[in-house]
C-alpha cells in the first residue's frame, strides 16, 4: 500500500484547477498551496479532497470543489486585516484559508442566515456555498464599500456572484456559472436587489 502525497495534490490542484481558471490572488494561490485541505474532511474522504467537485461529508452535506472556493476568495477581493463574516463553512477550511490570508475571520455555524451583527460592521462577507438570494439581513452588517461573495441559484443553475455596498445598497453581478453545494438554512430568503 503506497502513501498518499497530499503536497503533490495539493501542487496539482493549484496548478490544474485554480490557475487554469482565474484564480490569479497570489494570496488565495499561496492559501490553498499552503494549507491542507485533507485535515478538513472525514477520514474516509481524505484521498479524494483534491477532486473537481463537491466532497460529500456523510453526513448529507459537502465540501464545495477547490475551484469554487478559489473563485469564491478571489472575488472577495480579500485584504489582510480585513474583517470578514463567513457564513456557511461546514469544515472549517474556508476559514482556515481566510486566516492565511491575514483576515479576521468571523465564522457563523452553518444554517445561520442571520450573520452576527454585533461584531460588524465587516469589509467583507463570504457565504460558503449557494443560496437562492443574498440575505438583506446581511446587507446591513456590512460596511459601505465593503465586498459580498457568494453562489446565487438562479432557475436552476448556479452563479457565481459578487458585489459591493454603495449607498446602502448591495448590488451583485454575476461572474461564472460555478458547480457549488447549497448553504443550509438560506432557503427561505427573499432576494436582494441584482443587476
Amino acid at each position: 500500500m503506497s502513501k498518499v502525497d497530499f503536497p503533490a495534490m495539493r501542487a496539482a490542484m493549484v496548478a490544474s484547477q485554480l490557475r487554469t481558471s482565474d484564480v490569479n490572488d497570489p494570496a488565495v494561490i499561496a492559501a490553498m498551496a499552503s494549507v491542507p485541505r485533507e485535515d478538513f474532511v472525514p477520514a474516509a474522504r481524505r484521498e479524494t479532497c483534491y477532486i473537481d467537485r463537491p466532497v460529500p461529508l456523510g453526513d448529507g452535506g459537502a465540501m464545495n470543489p477547490p475551484l469554487a472556493t478559489g473563485r469564491l476568495l478571489t472575488a472577495a477581493q480579500i485584504e489582510a486585516g480585513d474583517k470578514v463574516l463567513l457564513l456557511g463553512d461546514v469544515t472549517g477550511y474556508t476559514a482556515a484559508l481566510l486566516s492565511h490570508m491575514g483576515a479576521e475571520v468571523v465564522r457563523v455555524k452553518a444554517g445561520s442566515a442571520k450573520g452576527d451583527a454585533k461584531n460588524g460592521p465587516y469589509d467583507a462577507i463570504l457565504i460558503d456555498g449557494a443560496v437562492d438570494a443574498f440575505p438583506d439581513a446581511l446587507s446591513a452588517q456590512l460596511a459601505e464599500g465593503g465586498r459580498v461573495a457568494c453562489g446565487v441559484i438562479e432557475r436552476g443553475v448556479t452563479r457565481l456572484m459578487s458585489g459591493r455596498k454603495a449607498g446602502g445598497v448591495v448590488g451583485l453581478i454575476a461572474l461564472a456559472d460555478m458547480d457549488m453545494v447549497r448553504a443550509a438554512g438560506f432557503e427561505s430568503e427573499k432576494a436582494g436587489f441584482v443587476f
